[in-house]
């Protein structure tokens, strides 16, 4: 008897978890729905919970507010943007490419391809209009990007990483904000290219996994 009714327990454990779970996903769909139509600043916590089926007791039990949504959403799509680059470099590198700066181009194309894939959630975080202290993390962001990138050459490359990320960083928000998106794909292109012919100083060796 008391098997069954601590599998009836679990079962409504898992449950409970499952809707928690969806329900979470759908508030995170709708909010990006909102703040990509209707701004930040002027999305309500009632629009999300209407457009997703919830409640606004549901969204405060898995968000603090309309600004945890937003950063919710920002930390999922750079999770998702280290993915795509960190498998681009290492599809490469698994092919046999040595040369650093053609596998910080794979990276980087892999980076921007998905600024494209998502040209609306990328330029929500890029328009200026997000929750209080938004541009200080997105500071923090870009010189985290900076580390990461430098990693890929050892030695004094200091200067050379600077180029490269700001290079990269100017792409992204042109990329994102853009409305043409055959320009934006021509302007990957084209960054790439001129990235490609960019010599390292000497000194520089081998990358590491990136």
């Amino acid at each position: 008897m008391s098997s069954d009714m601590d599998r009836q327990v679990k079962g409504v454990t898992a449950r409970t978890s499952e809707r928690g779970a969806a329900t979470r996903v759908a508030l995170l769909n709708a909010a990006r729905e909102v703040f990509v139509t209707s701004g930040f600043a002027e999305a309500g916590v009632t629009d999300v919970v209407s457009r997703a089926g919830a409640s606004v007791g549901s969204l405060y039990h898995h968000f603090s507010g309309k600004a945890d949504l937003y950063l919710t959403l920002f930390d999922e799509f750079q999770t998702r943007q280290t993915q795509r680059t960190r498998q681009a470099v290492q599809e490469v590198r698994a092919g046999g490419e040595t040369d650093p700066m053609r596998l910080f181009v794979a990276g980087a194309r892999a980076y921007l391809e998905g600024c494209l894939a998502e040209r609306e959630i990328s330029a929500l975080f890029l328009c200026g209009d997000g929750p209080p202290g938004f541009e200080v993390i997105m500071r923090d962001r870009l010189r985290q990007w900076a580390k990461r990138n430098a990693a890929l050459f050892e030695g004094d490359q200091g200067a050379l990483v600077v180029v490269l990320t700001g290079a990269l960083a100017a792409a992204v928000s042109e990329i994102a904000l853009s409305e043409d998106e055959a320009a934006s794909r021509d302007l990957v292109e084209g960054v790439l290219a001129i990235i490609g012919e960019i010599r390292r100083p000497e000194g520089g060796s081998a990358p590491t996994n990136g």
